[in-house]
């Protein structure tokens, strides 16, 4: 296929004879789709395969907008929500009904991989922002890094209209030194799913379920493409 990205690259060549603009249009990001089969990743729908193979290069900036439609804590996930302040707050610190939100993804110069930015909107004050860096590194192909030096590898499954990305391990990470934390230790087993609704509509929902304490985080957004 004319313009295929070569292995280490994130970007596929535009076609020869295109306009500066043209071209730049016409580049293509491929490291989610690499992280599955291809039939899995046909299977797809075509809103689903466009987000995750824009091309965010330069100052460019993906923005989706919606709401939150509720976050449940139990006990324990209130009480791993407040400790993870400590990291930056990775996960919602509150448990809430309807709530406006929005998401903005960008690309990460340093590392070259993606900074995704969430602001979740609550009841009273400020609204909460979670940062976090994707990254297309490591066993699995994809890590998150969530702050503090404490990340979890990813790995990427597609089912019917979603993306679906699953914990596979944690760590933390200083410089070359870097630390797998063992099974006890960690919050848990986190799932994330971008479901596509049609209409340029998506769902987003986020669990995080410990073998011993059950569900500790329930959270579950609808957004709209920007």
């Amino acid at each position: 296929m004319a313009g295929m990205a070569k292995p280490g690259q994130a970007f596929e060549s535009p076609a020869p004879g295109l306009s500066q603009t043209e071209a730049d249009e016409a580049l293509y990001d491929y490291r989610f789709r690499r992280l599955l089969p291809r039939d899995a990743w046909d299977t797809l729908p075509d809103d689903v395969q466009r987000r995750f193979t824009k091309r965010l290069s330069g100052q460019r900036v993906a923005i989706y907008s919606g709401e939150i439609v509720w976050t449940r804590l139990s006990a324990a996930g209130w009480l791993l929500a407040q400790a993870c302040r400590l990291i930056g707050a990775p996960l919602p610190t509150d448990r809430s009904g309807a709530a406006p939100a929005a998401v903005a993804v960008s690309e990460d110069r340093a590392s070259g991989g993606q900074l995704w930015t969430r602001i979740y909107g609550r009841a009273r004050g400020m609204p909460q922002v979670i940062h976090s860096a994707k990254q297309f590194a490591g066993t699995t192909g994809l890590e998150e890094h969530i702050g503090g030096g404490f990340g979890m590898a990813l790995t990427v499954r597609a089912e019917c209209d979603a993306l679906i990305f699953s914990s596979d391990h944690y760590f933390w990470q200083a410089g070359p030194v870097r630390f797998r934390l063992p099974r006890w230790l960690a919050p848990g087993a986190t799932q994330v799913t971008h479901r596509d609704l049609g209409g340029r509509r998506f769902a987003f929902d986020l669990r995080v379920a410990h073998p011993l304490f059950g569900m500790l985080v329930d959270q579950h957004a609808l957004f709209r493409d920007g």
